[in-house]
């Protein structure tokens, strides 16, 4: 990267190995984030739409700018202005100069050298030089020293995806806890219970309800444990865990500083090598949050069903009205949150295909689909924890049961019947059912007239 030559007001020209290249005149990313800003103009979203990562990246080269200066790689000033533009990015400032898009090929080599360059260029400003002049503070030697993308990239990832996911977590635990409330709320209220949508046998619409928090709570303990398996990283194995350009020391130092500053408890992973393109506690996760994804529709499609209707379906609860339901049927009122979040899970189930894929496609020393894998873990839990909070908030804590109807549900049922087996049996429980079927008499009724008992 060599000296600037001015071409128009607007831009400056900076030297990178293929060349000369154009970068706008006031951006902080410099010529290779140019490139890649030409090479992959695929998604719109770009990396700066991901502030997870781009934190947990200032907190990397922090990291490593610190662990510089401890082992005398850097001198103090320079690694404390270093520290200084990545306590601006961590605190949210600068996203705007991200604009790589998340769909990117190099394995994340664009991602770090946008990070490198933006780190770079607002040191120079911080120091009354120009953008773009690399001498004072280089992107590669200064800001990248004694790190390759290869560490960089999935350390940043790792401690990304540990930052968001609590968020997740915090979110499925409060929708848990509304479901719980509803338990209660609802205790005394029988109504039916039904298999493949048929009668079965009764069931308390509160314990209907809390069933949906329970399973949702074994979702939030996978979800705690895969937190766990990413604290596992590999920053200080540089090129492919080689190590190269590194000192023997400063894996261990670096971890050990990048603990304190996110105050996560990282550990270094023990082989270097295999950690460079292994990419199974991503697959690990995506199957986690898949399966919250699958267990949230199934109870999206509960929801819908029990309040359908109101008076043609089964109506046994109430949604909260969220907005009018046709541009022509009057009075009609849909259940569009729980298909919102349908919709989220259908979504989320895709992407882990793909993030399965790419993990699958890796060859040899490195994946270099972990851009993919990264954007679709971070939109996955984004589009959750939206998604859960709002399915908590608009539709489960307005939530109404509707008792009479849950009880004309159950009194028109042979449900009762099973509770019977035992003093009557099978076949004399069945041949009871079916008559009582046929004569179109309540439970109450029917039950009396036989001398049953009228609860089961």
């Amino acid at each position: 990267m060599g000296d600037i030559v001015s071409k128009s007001p607007r831009t400056r020209q900076e030297q990178d190995s293929l060349g000369p290249i154009d970068v706008p005149v006031n951006a902080l990313y410099g010529g290779q984030t140019a490139r890649a800003m030409q090479n992959f103009p695929v998604s719109g979203i770009t990396i700066g739409d991901l502030p997870h990562l781009i934190r947990a990246l200032a907190q990397v080269k922090k990291a490593a700018a610190r662990t510089n200066a401890q082992l005398g790689q850097m001198s103090r000033v320079k690694a404390d202005l270093i520290c200084r533009v990545c306590d601006e990015i961590i605190a949210g400032d600068h996203h705007s100069h991200f604009p790589v898009d998340v769909l990117q090929g190099g394995a994340g080599t664009s991602t770090n050298m946008n990070v490198n360059e933006v780190i770079a260029n607002r040191g120079l400003e911080l120091m009354g030089q120009p953008c773009g002049i690399y001498g004072p503070l280089h992107p590669n030697d200064d800001v990248n020293r004694a790190q390759s993308t290869n560490d960089v990239y999935p350390t940043a990832v790792r401690i990304a995806l540990m930052t968001a996911v609590p968020e997740l977590i915090a979110a499925v635990n409060d929708l848990s806890s509304a479901f719980d409330g509803k338990g209660t709320e609802f205790a005394a209220i029988m109504k039916l219970g039904r298999t493949e949508l048929q009668d079965a046998v009764p069931i308390s619409l509160g314990a209907e309800m809390r069933a949906y928090g329970s399973t949702l709570r074994e979702d939030v303990e996978r979800l705690t444990a895969a937190i766990r398996l990413l604290s596992e990283v590999n920053l200080g194995g540089t090129a492919i865990g080689t190590r190269v350009a590194a000192t023997p020391e400063f894996q261990a130092t670096a971890v050990a500083e990048l603990a304190r500053i996110t105050g996560l408890a990282l550990v270094p992973s023990s082989d270097l090598i295999e950690a460079s393109w292994d990419v199974g506690v991503f697959v690990h996760l995506s199957g986690n949050l898949k399966r919250l994804a699958v267990k949230l529709s199934k109870i999206s499609n509960d929801l819908r069903l029990l309040s359908s209707g109101p008076r043609g379906g089964f109506g046994e609860i109430a949604l909260p009205p969220m907005q009018p339901g046709s541009s022509l049927m009057p009075g009609k009122v849909n259940p569009v949150i729980p298909e919102m979040m349908n919709q989220v899970a259908f979504q989320v189930v895709g992407i882990d295909v793909s993030i399965t894929l790419a993990a699958e496609g890796g060859q040899l020393q490195l994946n270099p689909f972990e851009p993919l894998i990264a954007y679709g873990l971070l939109h996955s839990v984004k589009l959750l924890r939206n998604a859960v909070k709002t399915l908590c908030e608009k539709c489960v804590e307005g939530m109404a049961a509707r008792p009479d109807r849950c009880a004309l549900h159950l009194s028109t049922s042979t449900a009762h019947f099973a509770a019977l087996v035992p003093e009557i049996g099978y076949d004399n429980a069945t041949r009871l059912a079916r008559e009582m079927e046929a004569s179109g008499e309540s439970w109450d009724s029917f039950s009396a007239r036989h001398g049953l008992p009228t609860r089961s």
